[in-house]
């Protein structure tokens, strides 16, 4: 089950478990559209993955015990450890492979 962390890991922007603008990679790594399209790139500095939307868990119990309410979405927040110009790099370096 996805974590869906609460902010972009990259400029803290919250995301709320039905932000539209939140983007994962497969390794669930967090970021904002903002941050994916201008600066990462659409490549993750973590792993060096692309970015999907992330899906949208129901408020909602359409089904028996399946809903944010039974399942919420993480408080704890998350940050990267890489400076900008690592970012950078990392990006530019996986993009002139691809």
């Amino acid at each position: 089950m996805l974590t869906i962390k609460p902010n972009c890991e990259r400029c803290d922007t919250d995301l709320a478990p039905s932000d539209p603008r939140a983007r994962i990679c497969a390794y669930e790594c967090t970021f904002c559209v903002d941050c994916v399209e201008s600066v990462l790139h659409e490549v993750c500095p973590n792993c060096g993955g692309n970015f999907v939307p992330r899906p949208i868990r129901s408020n909602k119990e359409w089904r028996k015990g399946v809903s944010l309410k039974q399942h919420p979405a993480s408080t704890k927040r998350v940050f990267t450890k890489l400076t900008e110009d690592e970012i950078v790099a990392f990006s530019e370096m996986v993009r002139s492979h691809s």
